[in-house]
This record gives structure tokens, sequence and C-alpha cells, in this order.
């Protein structure tokens, strides 16, 4: 495998770590009604565990509210039972053929807890992020011990590694603020 390979092979392994990350801090509640909140809850339709995205239309017609609105209404109890069974602390409102979910306000210690859990997140984005760039070395390692590479091929691959590792775990400190500020501020 040349240097450009490995470089590539890190690139996409890293930036699926970010986007991993981006998907959690989606469903973290900020006070504020979105539907990335309960759009992956699954919820058992057929037998099949299915997101709730692909079963209803979701909207936010106020700050406060998300609007569940079931594409097939007889299957409006699996979907309340979903929603009751998952960690988004929502309770729903089966009002006929809809689900109302009002999204109470954050009190400033449940805003603080939050932010830790998203430094969590975090974390374990650059966790992995870490272990792509020391597998990576190992690689180039191996590929200069066989001969595949030259010790400045390796040399210029573990430099780049380091350089993209700083990269991707800047843009992970990014999100996380990003995401901190918006729920402290609320």
């Amino acid at each position: 495998m040349s240097v450009k390979e490995i470089m590539t092979n890190s690139e996409n392994k890293m930036k699926k770590a970010a986007d991993i990350l981006l998907d959690e801090l989606k469903g973290v509640r900020t006070g504020m009604a979105s539907t990335g909140l309960v759009e992956n809850i699954r919820v058992e339709y057929y037998g099949n565990p299915t997101p709730l995205k692909a079963l209803a239309a979701l909207s936010t017609p106020q700050s406060d509210m998300i609007l569940v609105k079931p594409f097939d209404p007889g299957s409006i109890k699996d979907i309340d039972k979903a929603i009751l069974a998952s960690d988004v602390g929502l309770t729903p409102m089966v009002d006929g053929k809809v689900i109302r979910l009002n999204v109470p306000a954050l009190t400033e210690e449940r805003r603080r807890q939050i932010v830790h859990q998203i430094k969590g997140f975090g974390e374990q984005a650059k966790v992995s992020v870490r272990n792509v760039r020391r597998d990576e070395i190992k690689t180039l390692e191996k590929e200069e011990h066989d001969k595949l590479v030259t010790e400045d091929e390796m040399e210029k691959g573990k430099k780049q590694l380091d350089d993209m590792t700083k990269l991707y775990a800047d843009k992970i400190d990014h999100m996380v603020k990003h995401k901190s500020d918006e729920i402290m501020q609320g």
C-alpha cells in the first residue's frame, strides 16, 4: 500500500469518526424542539426495528413541540411505545392521528449534565481518531520494514498523519464547543 493510499484511508476513517459524533450531537436535547431528537428512534414495525423518520412525517410547528404524523395510522401505538421506551425523556401525547411531543425548557443543572455528556462524546470521537493514527503508523512502519516504502516516505507519512489527527481533533473540539454553547444559552 502506498503512502497516498494510507493517507486516503486514514482520512476516510477520521471523517467517519467526526460524522458519527455529528449524528450523536443531533440527538442531544437543547431545550428547543428538533426532529433530530426522535428521528432515529427505532420502532418495532411488523417485526422490524425501523427508524421513526421512515414511518412518520416529523415537524416542529412550535419551538417547544415536535409533531409526529405516521404514514400508517395503524402504527401510532407502536410509535408511542417506542418513544416512551427511548431515552429522549419526552412523553408522547396521542391526538387522533398525530403524536405531539412537548419539549420542556432545560434547568441549569440539566444543561450542565448534557454538556458533560457531549464532552464525553467528543472524547470518544478523538480516541477513535487517535486510534486511526496509531494503526496507520503501524501500517507505515510495516511497509517500510518490508521495503515497500522508503524511510523518508514513512517519516513524511507520519508527519501527515500527525497533521491530519490534529485537524480532526480540532474539528471535534469545535463541534463540541458549538453544541455546548448552544445548550448553555438555551
